[in-house]
């Protein structure tokens, strides 16, 4: 007889799940707490881990609650079949499963084991007329010594599970002390992240976007950028990631986008603003209201402001993401679509919604130059945006002959360090000014 809660039986209704049968995260942590008790004297490892469904959302989305509620019973009895009769599964979340393996002694046995719990997960789901596929991710840990508590245990263990989810799908990852600093150091960054919201202390810095054939400026794109009093320059590829994943990212986009939006008012009427949104913002229904407040209050056209998003983002939540694009667009907002050609069905996306541009990855203009495949691929982002009428930009151009390949291409507009670093506002107005001098001295 398996030491776990059999899917369908009925048990303490306080330490059961309802829909799958199994324990719930009550009875989880009352397992826990006895184990580490009965090892006081004698303290033999253990592990533990908790198992996140990747992508259940979307799935749960697209085939209805109904269909959602029959793969997490279908998961139940799946991780409940791949118990020995030591070990314990419970749900403890809306998609989430803790595994306790009370006869496992070592990393290497816990990772071994739970990457067949994923495997096992892989499977198709079997939902009537149709079928579903998703993955897993798993964050394990090893009780080792007397001293450590259920929370202690299971923090670690959300920890590598908070490891895994960000190095990917269908991956498991053991908890190690390296983590503990590594989580330690992000909830610093938070902590300072919110105080610096807060106070307005984030910045933008503008790039500008240029005209190939011409080199005039034609728009900036606004870039984050902070610099804290007591962690000094902090990259945003570490801090917007983690206000992302903290629930900070709208406060701070619309503190940018005020910052902005006042900028690009002493820009020219031509000059356009191109402004992130992040994938949590596609599936806030209060983000184009938002955006309209603050260039209400800020005074730039609509028609100046241009709102790029990603494959990923759009593919959160595909409903919410076209409905937003389409109130957006129809205020004068024109949308693109960024990092093309790094996502797996850009071309799906683009038969789906209507985008006003594409930015070519700089991955394809990095090697355009010596990579015939790079060259093509070009080509023939190029040939497809003219014959759906969208504007291009070509990103991360570093060198001048790669302006100029792009350009004998046909590619309009580019943008990279070649032209220009993101500057503060002041320096990106002052520049400005400078190359519309420049322009009109040699008119």
């Amino acid at each position: 007889m398996r030491n776990t809660d059999r899917p369908g039986e009925q048990g303490d209704l306080a330490y059961t799940d309802p829909l799958t049968g199994l324990g719930n995260n009550r009875r989880f942590v009352t397992k826990v707490k006895r184990l580490i008790a009965e090892r006081e004297d004698d303290p033999a490892p253990f592990a533990i881990g908790i198992v996140d469904l990747d992508g259940f959302k979307p799935i749960n989305d697209l085939f209805g609650r109904a269909s959602g509620d029959e793969i997490l019973m279908q998961v139940a009895l799946r991780l409940h079949a791949a118990m020995d009769r030591h070990s314990t599964v419970t749900r403890i979340g809306a998609d989430e499963f803790a595994f306790l393996f009370p006869m496992t002694f070592s990393e290497a046995a816990a990772a071994e084991q739970a990457r067949m719990l994923i495997e096992i997960l892989s499977a198709p789901y079997d939902l009537g007329e149709r079928s579903a596929r998703l993955s897993a991710s798993v964050g394990c840990s090893l009780f080792f010594v007397g001293n450590e508590s259920a929370d202690d245990l299971i923090r670690k263990a959300e920890t590598a599970l908070y490891h895994a989810k960000r190095s990917g799908r269908g991956l498991v990852v053991v908890y190690t002390q390296d983590m503990e600093e590594a989580a330690k150091r992000v909830t610093r960054i938070e902590q300072a992240l919110r105080r610096a919201v807060s106070a307005g202390e984030v910045e933008p810095h503008f790039q500008p976007i240029v005209d190939l054939a011409s080199r005039s400026i034609v728009g900036f794109e606004a870039l984050a950028r902070w610099t804290d009093c007591d962690l000094g320059f902090v990259s945003p590829g570490v801090f917007i990631p983690i206000a992302e994943e903290r629930g900070i990212i709208g406060q701070l986009s619309q503190l940018l986008l005020r910052k902005a939006t006042l900028a690009a008012r002493q820009w020219p009427e031509g000059v356009f603003l191109s402004f992130n949104l992040s994938p949590s913002q596609l599936v806030d229904h209060n983000t184009c209201s938002q955006i309209m407040t603050i260039l209400s209050r800020s005074g730039l056209d609509p028609r100046r402001l241009e709102i790029e998003i990603t494959e990923t983002g759009v593919m959160s939540d595909p409903a919410s993401a076209g409905k937003i694009m389409q109130e957006l667009r129809s205020h004068g907002i024109r949308i693109a679509l960024d990092d093309f050609g790094t996502g797996q069905s850009s071309l799906g996306r683009l038969r789906e919604f209507h985008f006003d541009k594409i930015k070519i990855d700089q991955a394809f203009v990095a090697s355009i130059l010596t990579e015939r495949a790079s060259e093509h691929i070009v080509r023939a982002i190029l040939a497809m945006c003219e014959g759906l009428n969208m504007d291009v930009v070509a990103e991360g151009i570093e060198e001048e002959a790669q302006a100029a390949r792009l350009l004998e291409f046909g590619c309009p507009n580019g943008q990279g360090y070649y032209f220009g670093r993101p500057v503060d506002a002041e320096t990106a107005l002052f520049g400005l000014g400078n190359r519309i001098a420049q322009r009109q001295a040699t008119v």
